[in-house]
């Protein structure tokens, strides 16, 4: 499915969504395109089934309290929206779960919980791996941008620990190309994180 194609039929629905909120039939349209991806997140932040059907059922439900004032920017990202939901409703269920572990004196599900640690510290969790995602992706597409000598002049600095001599060797450069190649690639990739990460922001409240 191409991006543009996407963020017509996203916008389409939520259009729908948004004039006509007790639309039952496009509510099943949403459930249906974005159910599968909340709880394909779950599943990859090591959820148990139940607990994705729970995380599942809060961010539909958060969504469908904003649905009649909801406002669909084009120039972000509805799914980063709806994660960003994820990854709130699955700390607080952790944190919840930790208190009524407490409060019953259940020992093992405490005990289990605290793997995962309270609800703050794995929402952080969440955010360092998102963030990780995010400097993957920009990596993937600088590299695309910049010769293939630049990019590996950057990765043997900055993943193998190479020194800018040994760099300079190896790729038969001088020193002084290998740190500007290696200045390049950062900015770009600064940028480029930046650009992702404004696409996942919050659209803003109305």
């Amino acid at each position: 499915m191409s991006e543009e194609f996407d963020l017509s039929t996203s916008a389409t629905l939520l259009g729908q969504l948004r004039s006509r909120p007790e639309d039952s039939a496009a509510w099943r349209r949403f459930e249906a395109r974005y159910a599968p991806l909340v709880s394909a997140w779950c599943r990859r932040w090591g959820m148990q089934c139940s607990d994705a059907d729970d995380v599942v059922q809060e961010v539909l439900l958060a969504f469908s309290r904003q649905a009649a004032s909801f406002e669909y920017d084009t120039q972000l990202s509805f799914r980063g929206f709806l994660r960003t939901i994820a990854r709130r409703a699955w700390a607080d269920l952790l944190t919840k779960r930790q208190r009524q572990a407490i409060a019953t004196g259940d020992t093992v599900v405490h005990q289990l919980l605290e793997q995962h640690g309270d609800g703050d510290q794995f929402a952080e969790q969440l955010e360092a791996e998102w963030k990780r995602e995010l400097l993957e992706k920009a990596m993937l597409r600088v590299r695309d941008r910049v010769q293939p000598k630049t990019w590996q002049a950057f990765e043997e600095l900055t993943r193998n620990g190479r020194s800018g001599e040994q760099v300079a060797e190896l790729l038969e450069m001088k020193v002084g190309a290998i740190w500007v190649a290696k200045s390049k690639v950062k900015k770009m990739l600064q940028e480029e994180v930046a650009i992702l990460e404004q696409a996942e922001l919050l659209p803003p409240r109305r």
